[in-house]
């Protein structure tokens, strides 16, 4: 029988402070849009239904859902954006989880005050009419996160 014990319970926290509501998309490096779109697809049994350049990102993305969760391929538009550096040191695959938080300045906030290492420390304008933030994998198990917030 495993047996947990956690620091501080959940319904203690604050509200809206840093509690990821659920699983906003996982995003995927891929060399095409163009490509992946047609094999994405094929596997999930729908077309994609938005696509969009994120100039400050230099991405172009593609968006499909499922269930309530969106995939989002993401496709470098320039050798210097973060994707392309991610696919010519990793190559395609998942780059990373997005969860939704309801106020994205107090998340960043106090995910640093928790030990969380922000990669932008001010939210910017990303895909989907969303304000984002990445914390860096190196302080999240090795996976990289978004928050997100509708604008």
């Amino acid at each position: 029988m495993l047996n947990f014990r956690f620091s501080q319970k959940v319904s203690s926290l604050p509200a809206k402070v840093a509690i990821m509501e659920k699983l906003e998309h996982i995003g995927i490096a891929v060399k095409s849009i163009e490509e992946s779109n047609v094999v994405f697809a094929k596997l999930l049994g729908r077309e994609h239904y938005k696509i969009e350049k994120v100039e400050s990102e230099g991405v172009t993305t593609s968006f499909f859902e499922v269930s309530g969760v969106k995939i989002e391929l993401l496709e470098a538009t320039r050798p210097d954006s973060p994707i392309a550096k991610f696919i010519e040191k990793r190559g395609e695959g998942i780059h990373h989880l997005a969860f939704a938080v309801a106020d994205i300045d107090a998340s960043i906030e106090e995910y640093k005050k928790k030990g969380f290492e922000p990669i932008n420390q001010e939210p910017k304008k990303g895909a989907d009419n969303k304000m984002i933030c990445f914390l860096h994998p190196k302080k999240s198990g090795g996976v990289l996160i978004e928050l997100c917030a509708d604008i």
